[in-house]
């Protein structure tokens, strides 16, 4: 679900940020921040990027449909206020 690559640049960036003692730790420190960050991203409520896509792809179907119902309605209702007229 994550980019593996990304997790590994804000890894990275974490690592770099941290004091020349603490990255003495080397790997270690590495993959315990890469842990932590997939163990936190996990929890968070996401969804993947193709489902993401398929959903907007869903949504301006939908949104087209509705727009042509709305025209179809609006020429009704004029018929309807036009056979009224008469």
């Amino acid at each position: 679900m994550f980019n593996p690559k990304k997790l590994e640049e804000i890894a990275k960036q974490v690592s770099d940020a941290m004091p020349a003692g603490v990255k003495s730790f080397g790997e270690e420190v590495d993959r315990k921040i890469k842990q932590v960050l997939q163990a936190q991203l996990g929890k968070l409520d996401m969804v993947s990027r193709e489902e993401f896509d398929v959903q907007t792809h869903v949504l301006l179907r939908t949104r087209e449909k509705l727009a042509e119902m709305e025209a179809k309605f609006a020429e009704l209702e004029i018929k309807l206020d036009q056979n009224n007229e008469k």
